[in-house]
Parts: C-alpha cells; sequence; structure tokens
C-alpha cells in the first residue's frame, strides 16, 4: 500500500466511528435517523449521505486512476447508516487490495479521470484534485454532525496518532 493512500483507510475508518456516535446520538435522543443522514450545512451543500459517498468515491477513483485498475461500482444509493457503513467497508476493502508495486511510477503518469475532459500526471490529480476533494467531503460529514449536535471532537476526527514513546 502506497503511504498517501494509508491515510485515505484511516480517515475512511474514522468516517464509520464518526457515524456510529452519530446513531447512537440518534437513538439518544429520539432523533429519526433521517434527520442526521439529510442534515446539511447550508441549502445548496449536498447531505451527510452525500458526503459520506463522496468521501468513498474519491478514495476509490484516486486508487482506480493511480494505478490503472478498475474500480468496483457499489451502492450509489446508500441511505441508512448500515449502508454508509457498509459502503465504507468496501471501499476500505478495495483501497486496502492495492499493493505498493501498482503504484509505481504513479507520480509522472499520465492519468484522464473518467468524466474529465482534460488529463494530468499524476502527482498533479492526487495532490491538486483527490486529496483536497477528498478532505473537503471527510472534514463537512464531521462539520454536518457536529453542527447537528452529535458529541464529537477534534481527536474524534484526527483519530489515533503513530506515537513512538
Amino acid at each position: 500500500m502506497y503511504a498517501e493512500f494509508t491515510q485515505f483507510i484511516k480517515m475512511l475508518n474514522t468516517l464509520s466511528r464518526l457515524l456510529d456516535k452519530a446513531q447512537r446520538h440518534a437513538e439518544a435522543n429520539n432523533l429519526g435517523p433521517k434527520v442526521l443522514l439529510n442534515a446539511r450545512l447550508a441549502p445548496d451543500m449536498l447531505p451527510l449521505t452525500s458526503q459520506v459517498q463522496m468521501v468513498c468515491d474519491t478514495a476509490m477513483l484516486a486508487s482506480s486512476v493511480l494505478t490503472g485498475k478498475s474500480a468496483p461500482t457499489f451502492n450509489k444509493d446508500a441511505s441508512t447508516f448500515s449502508e454508509l457503513k457498509d459502503l465504507i467497508e468496501k471501499t476500505v476493502t478495495y483501497v486496502s487490495s492495492m499493493q505498493e508495486s501498482d503504484f509505481l511510477g504513479w507520480e509522472d503518469r499520465v492519468v484522464a479521470p473518467p468524466g474529465w475532459s482534460g488529463a494530468f500526471l499524476g502527482k498533479d490529480y492526487f495532490h491538486q484534485h483527490a486529496l483536497p476533494n477528498f478532505y473537503f467531503h471527510m472534514v463537512t460529514a464531521y462539520a454536518i454532525l457536529r453542527h447537528a449536535g452529535v458529541r464529537i471532537g477534534k481527536m474524534d476526527y484526527i483519530g489515533k496518532l503513530p506515537f513512538l514513546i
């Protein structure tokens, strides 16, 4: 697994834990799950379900584009906590299936993501689109949950750090 992509896996697992906390919050506060799942920060922004979908799509697409492997298609209509968690789990499995050798030369490989009208160097695609897009949707999902009253904090987002001591 290429080092940058291990961070995708870490953050996808973080997102799954955030959804667990959101589900517990909904149950403890007698909120229907749809209240949180359909929550958004602004009327013209996508809801939580779409933010989770975009996090997963970005991780899968980046892995696929930079290795030349086909990305699987998963449930585009995930609309429950369990369906979203299943989508995250499948995404982690797919991204984890990549070997470091799959990424050889990715920085200088010319890539043309599906649906785009142009091509990039792999490093430009990854650093200027994939990574910022992944984190945009990840932090937006976190912010939606915070805004909706789920008791999560910075360390819930950052997750476990690899301290040496």
